[in-house]
Parts: C-alpha cells; sequence; structure tokens
C-alpha cells in the first residue's frame, strides 16, 4: 500500500469564534479569507489535491430567512450561552443576505468548492457545535448533525467526514455520527497537549506545547499506517491529523522556513514508509498575510508532486480514506 497524503480544512468564517473575536476588528482579516478561498481551490485543482472541507454548515445559506428557516428544534444548552451560534444570532445578531454579510453566509465559496475537482464537502458541525462544554447534550448534538446534512442536501450532498470544532474530539459522540451518515472523522495527535476538554480557560502550557512542536521535536511521531485505522460497526473512522499548518508571522523570521521544513521532512518520512501524513488548517488562518501564506503552501504541495513522483504517495480526500478501510475490513 503506498503512502497517503490528507489534507483536511476547517471552513467556519466568524461561526468559528463570534465569541472572542469582534467583528468590527476583523472584517478584513475574513475578507482576505473569502479572497483566498478561490486561490486554494486553484492550487489544488491544478496540482489534482484531493481535500476535505469540513464547513460549518450554516455557512451553506445564503439568507437570514432561509437559515432561521432550517435551524434544528434542539439547540446546545452550553452554561456558558456566549458560545452558542444561536445566542450570538439572537443577542448580536446577523446580515440579511450574503451580499451584506459575507462572514456568516457563503454558499458561493460552497457551490465552487462543490465545482472544484477533487475536493470532498464535510462537515465541522451545523452551528460550530463544541461537544466537550458543559449543558449540551448528545441529543442536541444528533439534531446539529441532522440539521448539517439537511443543508448539504441543497446541493444533493450527503456529508461522509465530520471534524469537531475546536478539535473537542468526544468518543461518546461517535456512534451518533455514524447514525447520521458520518464515515470519518478526523482525531487529534496522539499528545498530551492535544487533549482538548474545553474551548476556555484552556491551560497556556498545552497552547505553549503546540506552539513549539509546529517548530521542534516535542511531539509523538506523526506519520502512520493505514493498517492502524480500523472500522468497527457502528463507528466512523478516526483519522488523527499530523501536523497543522499554522499561518505565516512577519516576527517569526526563519522560524517560518523551520516550520516549512519541519512539514516536508513529515511528508518525506511518510512517503518513504508508506505511511499517511494528515496535514490540517483554517483557511481563514491565511487572512492576516494571505500572500506570503499561499507561498508557503505552494512549497508544501510542490513537495507533495515531489513525494508521489519519487515514491507513489497519493492523494486522498478524509472520505476517500475511510472508503479504503471499511472495504479492507469488511
Amino acid at each position: 500500500m503506498s503512502s497517503i497524503f490528507i489534507i483536511s480544512l476547517d471552513f467556519e468564517l466568524h461561526w468559528g469564534g463570534f465569541e472572542k473575536w469582534p467583528l468590527q476588528d476583523y472584517r478584513q482579516y475574513f475578507l482576505n479569507t473569502r479572497c483566498i478561498i478561490p486561490e486554494l481551490l486553484k492550487a489544488f485543482s491544478e496540482r489534482g489535491i484531493h481535500v476535505t472541507w469540513a464547513a460549518v454548515g450554516m455557512l451553506f445559506y445564503d439568507s437570514k430567512r432561509s437559515l432561521l428557516q432550517n435551524i434544528p428544534l434542539l439547540t446546545p444548552s452550553y452554561r456558558s450561552k456566549e458560545l452558542s451560534a444561536y445566542h450570538y444570532i439572537k443577542n448580536v445578531g446577523i446580515g440579511d443576505s450574503e451580499t451584506e454579510d459575507p462572514f456568516h453566509f457563503a454558499q458561493t465559496l460552497v457551490k465552487q468548492i462543490i465545482k472544484t475537482p477533487y475536493q470532498e464537502l464535510s462537515s465541522h458541525t451545523f452551528a460550530h457545535y463544541y461537544c466537550n462544554e458543559p449543558g449540551q447534550t448528545l441529543d442536541q448534538f444528533r439534531a446539529d448533525l441532522k440539521a448539517a446534512q439537511h443543508a448539504a442536501g441543497m446541493f444533493k450532498k450527503k456529508l461522509k467526514s465530520l471534524v469537531f470544532p475546536r478539535n473537542q474530539f468526544n468518543e461518546e459522540y461517535l456512534k451518533i455520527c455514524y447514525e447520521e451518515g458520518f464515515i470519518a472523522v478526523r482525531d487529534n495527535p496522539r499528545d498530551w497537549f492535544w487533549n482538548i476538554r474545553s474551548t476556555q480557560k484552556e491551560s497556556l502550557w498545552k497552547r505553549f506545547n503546540r506552539g513549539m512542536d509546529a517548530y521542534f521535536p516535542i511531539g509523538k511521531e506523526n506519520t502512520y499506517a493505514l493498517s492502524n485505522l480500523h472500522f468497527q460497526s457502528g463507528l466512523p473512522i478516526s483519522i488523527p491529523a499530523s501536523r497543522l499548518l499554522r499561518p505565516y508571522r512577519p516576527k517569526e523570521f526563519i522560524l517560518n522556513d523551520v516550520k516549512i521544513a519541519r512539514i516536508k521532512s513529515e511528508m518525506t518520512r511518510a512517503a518513504t514508509k508508506n505511511e499517511i501524513y494528515h496535514l490540517w488548517w483554517h483557511p481563514h488562518n491565511f487572512g492576516h498575510y494571505p500572500k506570503e501564506s499561499m507561498a508557503e503552501l505552494n512549497k508544501l504541495l510542490d513537495h507533495f508532486l515531489i513525494c508521489e513522483k519519487k515514491y507513489g504517495m497519493r492523494t486522498l480526500s478524509m472520505g476517500e480514506v475511510a472508503d479504503l478501510v471499511i472495504d479492507r475490513d469488511r
């Protein structure tokens, strides 16, 4: 079995941090993000890269009216109400259309993703649902996933892959994922600093170690064999992430190059050992320095082409990897 390169993207715009990002301070950031998405699609298409786009379901709509008509009857009852997208809509408000509010609606971009070859439209839940926050329930989570699938149905799509918002991976929720049509979920790296229990008051020490691991070998080896993935009846395939692609930062100087060199080295290791390398990030991570961040990504995509030619590395989406595992284990 040849090596596999996976890319998964957490596509969320302002829904990914409305409780902590005042929109008046982030308008240009997300407008830059919207501009970078067609560039990402072009870069992937030109190189034949298969990518999983885990999108917040609310982005699938083009108007406030259509969104409100399709929200689930059960919504998350977080103990911290400000974490709820529905609380934000009610108390802060959103615009009436994508034209008026390109920060909370993105149907035009979703359609571009669907039209681009090798791109898998998948889910980041409907309302950026936090699975480890106190107060929410399993039934509310199920209702959220049903709403996400319903939204995808507008494009005649069935969502197969899911990424938990804020990487709040919760094994108790996996059965519901499978029952609602998801055969693949993204798991976290096997390092202690990727065990994320809450989106609030997270340990600064954990965050520091996650950041340092992007440049220096702090964590465990993050490539793995396809044989490590298994299908269990009634559960989705858990596909661990390997590396978060951190955005370009001008103050980091040479560390930007160290970061890219580290990822290239990990990709090569996966290619030579016939293993999986799973890279992920948020499109909005490119929002501050889009030109420089795209230049870094292009270096990585070109390195994949080298691994493809030299070692036979393949590019697959999360859903395609899950299909391979299910076909093998059944």
